[in-house]
C-alpha cells in the first residue's frame, strides 16, 4: 500500500501566485495603521465656477466684520446682524446696494455690483459703522 504524499511539490507559479493573492490582499486591507479607514491619494476636486460665490459680512459690537471685503462681480453677500440693534448695510454715493433695516439677529442678503470698483457703505442708523467692498 503507497500513501500520497502529505505535501505537493510547490512549483514557481504556484508559489508566485499565492504571493500575488497575499499580497493584494494586505494591500486591499491596508489603511496605514491610523484605525479610519483606507487612505486616498488622489487630489480633492477642483473648484469650479458655476456661479458666483458667495459672501459674509457680521456686524458686531456696532461694526462690520470684516470691514473691506473682495468679492466677484454678482456674488450673493449675507449680512448677519449679532447686534440687538437693528442695522443697514447701505452703499455711499450712488446706493448701489441696501439691506435696509435688519433688525437685532437677523439676516438679510444682497449681490454685488456687476461693475468692478471699490464700493463705501456705512449703517444709515449708526453712520460710525463704515466699510467698503471692492468688486473684481
Amino acid at each position: 500500500m503507497t500513501f500520497p504524499p502529505l505535501h505537493r511539490a510547490r512549483t514557481p507559479v504556484a508559489l508566485g501566485t499565492a504571493f500575488a493573492c497575499t499580497l493584494l490582499a494586505l494591500v486591499s486591507c491596508s489603511n496605514g495603521g491610523n484605525g479610519k479607514g483606507p487612505t486616498t491619494t488622489s487630489a480633492p476636486p477642483a473648484a469650479t465656477s458655476a456661479g458666483p460665490a458667495a459672501a459674509r459680512i457680521l456686524i458686531e459690537n456696532f461694526a462690520f466684520s470684516p470691514a473691506n471685503l473682495h468679492v466677484r462681480p454678482g456674488t450673493k453677500i449675507t449680512v448677519v446682524n449679532h447686534d440687538s440693534a437693528s442695522h443697514t448695510l447701505t452703499a455711499t454715493g450712488g446706493k448701489t446696494f441696501d439691506t435696509g433695516n435688519i433688525a437685532g439677529d437677523a439676516t438679510a442678503t444682497f449681490t454685488a455690483p456687476s461693475a468692478p470698483g471699490s464700493y463705501s457703505y456705512i449703517c444709515t442708523i449708526h453712520p460710525n459703522m463704515k466699510g467698503t467692498l471692492t468688486v473684481g
